[in-house]
């Protein structure tokens, strides 16, 4: 059930919005994936919390739509598509390539919007303000490209072994790697809003150094959590991983439901104040 003036966009589906939810968890797939990724958590999550996986162009229902090359026009566009959609308190969720575009576009609303998450999870990513990279994939020759997509792991072998499903992927795999690769940070000022980022213990994509420099992109708290697994630990380590993120959101939705009770009191006492005047 749709709840709290939601409407349904190709960004965001209508399906299983919760109702009783008193905040929003937006959710960012990595280079390749789609919103089907997160499709298990509202069921893992209080029902105070609604869902929200966000629908990239040239994936799962957007197929046939062209995806994006730069970073900076995608946040842009998902800026202004996801600001009607923030009429609570909301959280930016991203892993990997999604937490980088989660950050651009907590920049974006603060700059074009005047809106804030009330906090930031990056997963699996390296900070934005990285080295330039050395060696590009977007680019690559096919062949080697796929050589590279089997080398990070992510993709199942029998999806990898399908060259006519790969032929059809391989625009949109190769348009992420280029929003990653052709990225440059240009926020000079830091966020607001808390960070956590979550890596894993055998990453050897991430190093602990580079997970640990995101406490330079806010001036709210920061905290940093890893857990057992590789690049993609979020797949096995998905219950202790929701565990730690409703740690972070359940005082925040304790915090709204008693500025609720509170509004409802003051309204009903005033309520009562005009009754004894009349």
């Amino acid at each position: 059930m749709a709840g709290h003036g939601w409407v349904s966009s190709v960004w965001f589906p209508s399906a299983n919005r919760k109702s009783t939810a008193k905040m929003r968890l937006f959710c960012f797939p990595y280079a390749g994936g789609n919103s089907s990724i997160f499709s298990a958590w509202p069921k893992y999550l209080s029902d105070s919390v609604d869902v929200c996986p966000v629908n990239l162009p040239g994936r799962g229902a957007r197929f046939h739509e062209k995806a994006f090359t730069q970073l900076a026009p995608l946040a842009r566009e998902l800026a202004a598509a996801i600001a009607p959609r923030l009429d609570m308190p909301f959280a930016f969720f991203g892993h990997s390539l999604g937490g980088l575009l989660a950050f651009e576009l907590a920049h974006e609303l603060r700059t074009g919007h005047r809106m804030m998450p009330f906090c930031l999870f990056v997963s699996g990513c390296r900070t934005p303000r990285r080295d330039v990279p050395k060696r590009t994939l977007h680019d690559l020759p096919e062949d080697e490209f796929l050589t590279e997509i089997k080398r990070i792991g992510g993709t199942p072998e029998d999806v990898i072994n399908n060259r006519e499903l790969m032929s059809m992927m391989l625009p949109t795999l190769r348009a992420d790697f280029s929003l990653w690769e052709t990225y440059r940070c240009m926020r000079s000022e830091p966020l607001t809003c808390p960070i956590v980022a979550f890596g894993g213990l055998q990453d050897s994509r991430v190093s602990y150094e580079q997970l640990e420099s995101w406490h330079e992109e806010t001036s709210g708290q920061f905290s940093l959590h890893l857990f057992p697994g590789d690049h993609f630990f979020l797949h096995a380590q998905t219950m202790p991983l929701l565990a730690m993120i409703a740690r972070y959101l359940e005082p925040q939705a304790h915090s709204m439901a008693l500025h609720m009770s509170l509004s409802a009191a003051r309204h009903h006492q005033n309520g009562a104040q005009d009754c004894d005047l009349f």
